[in-house]
């Protein structure tokens, strides 16, 4: 999902550059999420209404079982967003992955499809 100055993707197309955005299948039946939104399009929501679409095509048509963004832990504007549609803090990978020629430690979060249902269950407008 792309709008101008905001992007999520969901990795049926991975270009160069896109590497960490990839769907998994066979038994993992997961998708690695990415998304940024430009300085003035933040704090608008775009963000967090673009992930409730993403998540409903993963779970819908891509029919997968999980989701997962890895997010520096000082990234408090992306950690908002996934927090707020359902997405759980499972762990810390510390120098994983490079970011601009640098090793990052990032906090892996994930959700899966039964999360997103209970999630859904109790908040009408978590997608």
């Amino acid at each position: 999902m792309s709008t101008k100055g905001v992007r999520i993707r969901l990795g049926r197309t991975p270009r160069r550059g896109d590497q960490h955005q990839r769907v998994v299948r066979g038994s993992f039946c997961s998708g690695y999420l990415g998304y940024y939104a430009l300085a003035p399009y933040q704090g608008r929501g775009y963000v967090r209404e673009g992930l409730k679409a993403v998540i409903r095509m993963a779970f819908g048509e891509y029919a997968l079982h999980r989701l997962e963004a890895n997010i520096q832990p000082d990234n408090v504007r992306s950690i908002g967003p996934v927090r707020a549609v359902g997405f759980r803090r499972e762990g810390y990978s510390p120098t994983y992955p490079k970011v601009g020629g640098r090793w990052r430690d990032h906090e892996r979060w994930a959700l899966t499809v039964e999360d997103w249902r209970r999630h859904r269950g109790g908040n009408q407008t978590a997608g």
